[in-house]
């Protein structure tokens, strides 16, 4: 299902919501936050158990935005996946990355039936530049074995 354009097109968005991160600035999801940040992009908060994360406002959905994201980041139990793709299509967001561990059947399937670009099953910090560290490493392993879309 991952494509190359769905990827680059991704990564292309400079605004994008990271729905399901975490309070706790040791998780791995405010890593990607504070990464993607690092990067240059600008992201949004999306948890409903938090009014601010990382000395910034948070949101408790995909609909109270205050402005629309060009991408969603799902880094949430798959148990709640869909329902955050769902929301992410109502609200007009057609770009959809669920970070590897995040994936379920349901939320794929919703995305390929409602013409969703979504990448699944993927880490984002091994496609967003420069990739640094381990990410680099597991990059160049995964593309060894054909993992990386081309």
């Amino acid at each position: 299902m991952n494509t190359k354009q769905d990827i680059e097109g991704f990564l292309k968005e400079k605004t994008l919501a990271v729905a399901g991160i975490s309070r706790d600035p040791k998780s791995f999801s405010a890593a990607v936050n504070r990464e993607l940040k690092a990067k240059g992009y600008r992201t949004i908060p999306v948890n409903p158990n938090a009014e601010t994360i990382d000395g910034g406002k948070c949101f408790p959905n995909l609909a109270s935005l205050p402005e629309k994201a060009g991408g969603v980041i799902v880094l949430t139990q798959p148990g709640v996946t869909e329902s955050v793709v769902r929301e992410a299509a109502a609200a007009g967001i057609r770009r959809i990355w669920i970070q590897q561990g995040a994936q379920s059947e349901g939320a794929v399937r919703f995305c390929r039936d409602n013409g969703l670009e979504a990448v699944t099953g993927k880490c984002i910090l091994m496609f967003a530049e420069p990739v640094a560290s381990f990410h680099a490493f597991h990059r160049w392993f995964a593309r060894l074995f054909g993992q990386v879309p081309r």
